[in-house]
């Protein structure tokens, strides 16, 4: 009676049945060492195979590890221009970002930052400048209210006049150094920002912001944030849309730039508007011409002349002309 039996099997001997088709997992415990992936990255509808495996294991790799197209093509059997075009990907979508620097001895550098949730990231900065804006609408003293304007004071009452002097009163003049209130300054509206074009359809939103990803490398200073490259997307899109070319685009963005450049994604914006082509005129239809009349042997001189139908030549039909002889009758 000390020895406890159990009259039920173990849990273990009861499998679930399930369908034998689709994914059976198996999960054992891991060491230190493994990485933690998002389903948004790893089931991205808009992410080819490569550039999601590019990003799993550029988030695996330690702190500095390089991560160029060179050392990428060394560890995968694909060639450069693939990883070239799935790092174009992930930029274009946020969850890589390439930035030039320069290090303390002049040199300039390339860094790599990888994002493991874009979105994340976004939401978190939203929220840190709207705190930061908050507090300094906080500590800024509201503007001063005008003062309003002194009311006239009322005019003296004229004195009664002695029943001995039957002459009317003076009137009194004002007193002196009394003047006006200037009527306060007109306010200038403020400018209304510019309209940014919407293109017709989403086929040109990813080599719109793969261009504007890229534009840090005409010009250091157009460095964009991810926030920016989704807002300025569409107007990329919509000059794409229009029959401009990518070259056209990037001339029209990066051409006579001003020395201080404070905001870059503001003047690019500015200039996404105000310089937007005009769409391509409908193709006209060409008329179409009448093709020539065939070749046609002369019945008189057996010359080639063109007429829709057999018959003589033009000299041959003029009133008194005389026929030349045939070739085949001087040659023989």
């Amino acid at each position: 009676m000390a020895e406890q039996q159990f009259n039920a099997p173990a849990r273990a001997r009861y499998d679930v049945h399930r369908s034998p088709s689709g994914v059976h997992k198996v999960t054992e415990h891991q060491d230190p060492g493994y990485t933690i992936v998002g389903n948004h990255l790893t089931q991205h509808r808009s992410l080819s195979g490569l550039a999601i495996g590019l990003a799993a294991y550029i988030q695996s790799l330690p702190e500095g590890a390089p991560v160029d197209i060179r050392t990428l093509a060394k560890r995968f059997p694909e060639g450069r221009e693939r990883i070239a075009a799935a790092l174009r990907e992930l930029e274009a979508y946020g969850y890589l970002e390439r930035v030039r620097r320069r290090t303390d001895d002049g040199r300039m550098v390339t860094v790599t930052i990888s994002y493991n949730n874009p979105a994340a990231t976004r939401a978190r900065r939203a929220r840190e400048d709207a705190a930061q804006t908050k507090r300094r609408t906080a500590v800024e003293p509201p503007p001063a209210a005008p003062a309003p304007a002194p009311a006239p004071l009322p005019a003296p009452a004229p004195l009664p006049a002695p029943p001995s002097a039957p002459s009317p009163a003076p009137a009194l003049e004002p007193p002196h150094g009394r003047t006006e209130p200037a009527p306060p300054p007109r306010r200038r509206p403020a400018p209304q920002p510019s309209q940014l074009p919407e293109p017709a359809t989403r086929e040109h939103h990813t080599p719109a912001a793969a261009l504007l990803a890229n534009l840090r490398r005409d010009d250091p200073r157009l460095l964009l944030s991810v926030r920016d490259i989704h807002r300025l997307a569409p107007p990329v899109a919509a000059w794409l849309e229009r029959g401009a070319s990518p070259d056209a685009v990037r001339s029209a963005l990066t051409t006579g730039l001003p020395p201080t450049l404070r905001h870059p994604a503001a003047l690019l914006a500015h200039r996404l508007a105000e310089l937007l082509p005009p769409p391509l005129p409908a193709a006209t239809p060409s008329t179409p011409t009448a093709p020539p009349a065939p070749l046609q042997t002369c019945d008189g001189c057996e010359r080639a002349f063109r007429a829709p139908v057999p018959g003589r030549c033009r000299d041959c039909r003029q009133p008194g002309h005389r026929s030349r002889e045939p070739l085949s009758m001087k040659l023989s």
